[in-house]
């Protein structure tokens, strides 16, 4: 049986996480539909590609490091109907396959969940409250993001020339072909980032770059901004 959704997964030194991102999967899936597990590495230097296939996934190595030129590959060698790009530090809800094939039963040729941590702060709880309005200001990578087969090959898929902001890139042009959708349930996504650095300064730099993308800033400037911040 071909699988319905291929799930895509970037990833770069997920050894330590990538075993329980595919559990998650596993676990959350409601339906009797075919899926598959693409894990997309870009040069990572502590086996997480062997961590991955020893679980089931379907391991690709990427000579060029990037989310879009990663999630780009798996899209390439996915065989499903659905292309489903997942963070590796994100776990979909429970059914999340039923949920995506009804939207795109029901005409949805594009679209996501709404967002929340695993660590409940008022500030991040604030932020995840807007994601469930359908604005692209609003929509981040994080949020996960469905998409059918067809609509991203007419899309061109992700712009690998975008370091930084590509998931958000993507949807005005997944929007020319039809219905995009946010779905009511949420994916629960790690807050380490946050943790790590200061959940007011993270979403501070944040904020700091979405602005300056749309004010047309140059890649090489957001991500040096990123690194150094």
């Amino acid at each position: 049986m071909e699988p319905i959704v291929s799930i895509v997964i970037p990833v770069y030194n997920e050894a330590a996480t990538i075993a329980a991102t595919i559990g998650n999967i596993h676990a959350a899936k409601g339906g009797q539909h075919q899926l598959e597990i693409i894990v997309v590495d870009g040069g990572s230097t502590d086996g997480t590609l062997d961590v991955a296939r020893a679980h089931g996934a379907i391991g690709v190595r990427s000579e060029r490091k990037g989310r879009a030129t990663q999630m780009n590959l798996g899209a390439s060698v996915a065989s499903g109907e659905i292309l489903y790009f997942l963070h590796a530090d994100t776990i979909p809800p429970l059914g999340f396959d039923v949920q995506l094939t009804a939207a795109c039963d029901h005409g949805t040729v594009g679209g996501c969940f709404r967002l929340a941590f695993d660590y409940h702060h008022w500030f991040l709880k604030a932020n995840c409250w807007f994601t469930r309005f359908n604005i692209n200001a609003f929509r981040f990578g994080d949020q996960s993001l469905f998409v059918t087969r067809a609509v991203f090959c007419k899309s061109g898929g992700f712009r690998e020339d975008l370091l930084v902001m590509e998931d958000q890139e993507i949807i005005h042009r997944i929007k020319r072909y039809g219905r995009f959708s946010v779905l009511e349930d949420s994916v629960i996504t790690s807050a380490r980032k946050y943790l790590t650095h200061g959940i007011f300064r993270t979403q501070g730099v944040f904020y700091l770059v979405w602005m300056l993308y749309y004010l047309g800033a140059p890649q090489e400037r957001l991500v040096n901004m990123l690194r150094r911040l």
